[in-house]
């Protein structure tokens, strides 16, 4: 099973794909955290990603593209993936279209994630990642141990507000069309309501699934 999760930054799309994940028994290709990881590592692709990243700007499509071509052709996604922030322009949904084309699979769902502007603003600016492990918090202060691997908490410098006002505008200006491709392309397109807590949100997820 192949299915695109769609939202702007702050809806939930990294906890719920997780939960997903865990529930279908397939892997989770997050573009952010193989980019962040790249990061860290000082590979190629981290020093070319840093500046856009830190800006809060999307990474070029060729980056994000060449990373799906090698998640979904791995041995690891013979039974599908949840594509968590893979597709966030019109040319990635088409790159997507031609990679599952060539690899003979269906996209089976497209699952858009929404919240109020005001709720997105609240999530974003009260979030911490652990610097070893990044795993999310909210209203933790940077500086406090993680409580799953004892790392430090820190606030991603896309979080900070300047930051997180120009994602939220990159996402209405290049990401919220490929919406409307995706719904004039026929495809297994459904909006989930991401108000709530992460369990309620997904019996919601599992509900839009197709059977």
């Amino acid at each position: 099973m192949i299915i695109v999760l769609l939202g702007p930054p702050g809806v939930g799309k990294g906890t719920q794909a997780k939960k997903l994940a865990e529930h279908l028994g397939i892997p989770q290709v997050a573009t952010g955290d193989v980019l962040r990881a790249a990061v860290r590592e000082g590979t190629a692709l981290g020093l070319a990603a840093k500046t856009v990243m830190d800006r809060g700007d999307l990474v070029p499509d060729d980056v994000i593209l060449g990373i799906m071509k090698e998640a979904l052709a791995s041995p690891a996604a013979s039974r599908g993936a949840i594509l968590d922030g893979v597709v966030r322009t019109v040319p990635q949904g088409e790159g997507l279209k031609r990679v599952l084309h060539k690899l003979g699979r269906p996209l089976d769902a497209v699952l858009m994630f929404e919240a109020p502007t005001d709720e997105l603003v609240r999530r974003l600016s009260s979030r911490t990642v652990c610097d070893s492990c990044q795993t999310p918090y909210t209203g933790r202060e940077p500086g406090s141990a993680c409580q799953k691997c004892g790392g430090r908490l820190v606030r991603r410098k896309d979080d900070e507000p300047e930051a997180v006002r120009n994602r939220l505008a990159v996402y209405e200006r290049q990401t919220a069309p490929v919406i409307d491709w995706y719904r004039r392309n026929g495809a297994p397109f459904t909006s989930i309501d991401a108000v709530g807590g992460p369990d309620e949100v997904f019996r919601r997820v599992v509900q839009a699934l197709p059977q």
